[in-house]
C-alpha cells in the first residue's frame, strides 16, 4: 500500500521523540513546516489538539528558518527538545545538509543548530542559559519533599527563564512516581526542576554510552505540562552550575521521568549552553487541515492577515 500523496492545503508534520537513544522514550514534539504565516489561535488549536509537550512550527523566510513552540496551553519562549525535532524534521524533509550549521530564529533569538554528520538521528543545538539566582527554599516545596520525598532541598534558586530549581542529595529517590503537579502553587507551576547527583547510574541510564553526572525531574503544570519527560531548556540552565561543580566543560545530565532520556551538555563559544542528544522519527505525514489563507489574493490587507504577518517578522533579525 503506497503512502499518502500531498493535496493541496496539506502541510508536512512529524513527530519525533527527543533526547532518546531509542524508540518510546525521550520527549514527543509534533512539527510542522508552514507555507505561510499562521495566526497565533490556530497554531494553539493545533498544539491542543496534537496534545504533545510542544508542538513546533517551522516557517521558512529566504534562506531563514524562523522557530516557534506551543505547549497544548501556551506559547513558550524556549524549548530545547522541540528544537532538536525541528531539525531532525528538516533532515528527515532534505532541508538542511548535516555537518552544515544553521540558525532557527525564535523568540529567545537566534539558536544555532546542526545534524551530525556521521548519524541522521543526532543533532546539536545552542540554548540560552539565563544564570541561577540562590533563594530560600519556599516553606510549601520544604513540605511537598518532605512527604513524597521523606528528603529536604540542600539548595533552592530562582531565575529570568521563570523555573525553580532544587537540589536534592545523591541519596534520595527521584525516579519513579512523583505526582506533584497537582498540589504546586505559585512560581512553583511555571516549572520546577528537581537534580541531583547521579552517583551510581541505574541500568538504562546512558547517553550515547556515556553515564550521567546529575538528574533531574521537570513538572509545570502552568504552562499545560504536568510534567515534561527531557527538557532541554532545564539542562541549559542548569547545566553551568554542574560544569563549575565538576570542574569541567561538559557534563551528562539525565532526565528520570517515565520517558527517560538525556543529553551531553556543553560550554559554547558564543556563551550559549550546546545540547547533543539524538531522536527518533515515530511518525510522518501531512495534516489535512491548515491555517486561514493569509496570502495577498485572498485576503488583501486583512487585519488578522497583518497580525500573522508581524507576530512572525517579529522573529527576523534586525535589517
Amino acid at each position: 500500500m503506497s503512502g499518502p500523496s500531498r493535496e493541496p492545503g496539506d502541510l508536512p508534520a512529524v513527530l519525533v521523540e527527543a533526547f532518546a537513544d531509542r524508540h518510546f522514550h525521550g520527549n514527543g514534539a509534533a512539527v510542522v513546516r508552514l507555507d505561510a504565516p499562521a495566526d497565533d489561535a490556530w497554531m494553539q488549536s493545533l498544539a491542543r489538539s496534537l496534545n504533545q509537550s510542544e508542538t513546533a512550527f517551522l516557517l521558512r523566510r529566504g534562506d531563514q528558518w524562523l522557530l516557534r513552540w506551543f505547549t497544548p496551553q501556551c506559547e513558550v519562549p524556549l524549548c530545547g527538545h522541540a528544537t532538536l525535532g525541528a531539525l531532525l524534521a528538516l533532515g528527515h524533509w532534505g532541508d538542511v545538509t548535516a555537518g552544515q550549521p544553521i540558525w532557527f530564529h525564535t523568540r529567545s533569538g537566534p539558536l544555532p543548530v546542526q545534524l551530525d554528520a556521521g548519524a541522521s538521528r543526532r543533532g546539536s543545538l545552542e540554548l540560552p542559559s539565563s544564570g541561577l539566582r540562590p533563594s530560600p527554599v519556599p516553606g510549601d516545596l520544604e513540605t511537598l519533599l518532605a512527604e513524597h520525598l521523606a528528603t529536604a532541598a540542600e539548595a533552592f534558586w530562582t531565575s529570568p527563564l521563570g523555573y525553580v530549581v532544587a537540589l536534592l542529595p545523591a541519596a534520595a529517590s527521584l525516579a519513579g512516581p512523583l505526582p506533584l503537579a497537582p498540589l504546586l502553587q505559585g512560581d512553583l507551576r511555571n516549572g520546577l526542576v528537581l537534580m541531583q547527583p547521579a552517583g551510581i547510574a541505574a541500568a538504562g541510564e546512558q547517553v550515547g554510552g556515556e553515564i550521567p553526572d546529575y538528574r533531574l525531574r521537570f513538572f509545570a503544570p502552568g504552562l499545560g505540562i504536568d510534567e515534561d519527560p527531557v527538557t532541554g531548556s532545564a539542562h541549559a540552565l542548569v547545566a553551568p552550575w554542574w560544569m563549575e561543580r565538576l570542574g569541567r566543560r561538559r557534563v551528562v545530565g539525565w532526565q528520570c521521568s517515565d520517558r527517560p532520556g538525556g543529553m551531553v551538555c556543553e560550554g559554547s563559544s558564543s556563551g550559549m549552553i550546546r545540547l547533543i542528544g539524538t531522536g527518533h522519527l515515530l511518525w510522518d505525514g501531512f495534516l489535512r487541515t491548515a491555517p486561514p489563507p493569509w496570502d495577498a489574493s485572498s485576503s488583501p490587507g486583512s487585519d488578522a492577515a497583518e497580525r500573522a504577518r508581524r507576530s512572525w517578522d517579529s522573529l527576523l533579525p534586525p535589517g
